[in-house]
């Protein structure tokens, strides 16, 4: 099984592919996606969208999972972000995956074994999970570690079957249009 970790981004969108073979993890690869500073916003989701699609269509992976967003105290930027990760979660639900969303503390714990561990204690993690392979920067460590926590929950969910089978909220791609209303007015 494939699966690809996104740390949503407005500057940089880390994403971490491996593969998952019972509990075996291997690294396939990881980067970030770069959105230009100076762009126009439409078009920086643009270039996260085309970034993210193309990382999807190059690894092919059979399932996607995407860091939560936290809530900051500048409500422009946490609106930003918000609109990044829509792309984000957008990309791999226009390919027909499924998308499972995870809290960052959840994904720290399950990787660091602490819900509020250092990005420097993550790196190190997912490196040794991983086998020493090489991780571009601490957005694709991130990445790598939503990977992670994913295939660790995703296992953990098939041993307990359906009876105890705790999904994740998830995204799916639905192929119903959105509905248009032309003419008329409002009351």
């Amino acid at each position: 099984m494939r699966i690809v970790g996104i740390d949503p981004g407005l500057r940089w969108t880390g994403w971490g592919v491996i593969d998952v073979d019972g509990n075996r993890l291997q690294h396939v690869a990881n980067g970030a996606v770069a959105s230009a500073a100076d762009d126009e916003f439409a078009q920086r989701l643009r270039q996260l969208f085309d970034g993210i699609a193309e990382i999807l269509e190059r690894y092919r992976p059979a399932e996607a999972a995407v860091e939560e967003t936290f809530v900051n105290r500048n409500p422009v930027s946490t609106l930003k972000l918000g609109q990044a990760r829509g792309v984000v979660l957008l990309a791999p639900a226009l390919k027909g995956l499924t998308v499972a969303e995870y809290p960052a503390n959840l994904v720290k714990k399950s990787v660091v074994g602490a819900g509020h561990a250092a990005k420097q204690q993550i790196h190190l993690m997912v490196r040794t999970l991983l086998g020493g392979s090489d991780v571009d920067s601490s957005d694709a460590a991130d990445a790598l570690a939503v990977a992670i926590c994913h295939a660790h929950h995703r296992s953990t969910r098939q041993q307990w079957g359906p009876a105890h089978d705790r999904k994740p909220r998830r995204n799916r791609a639905k192929t119903r249009s959105a509905s248009v209303v032309s003419g008329g007015s409002l009351p």
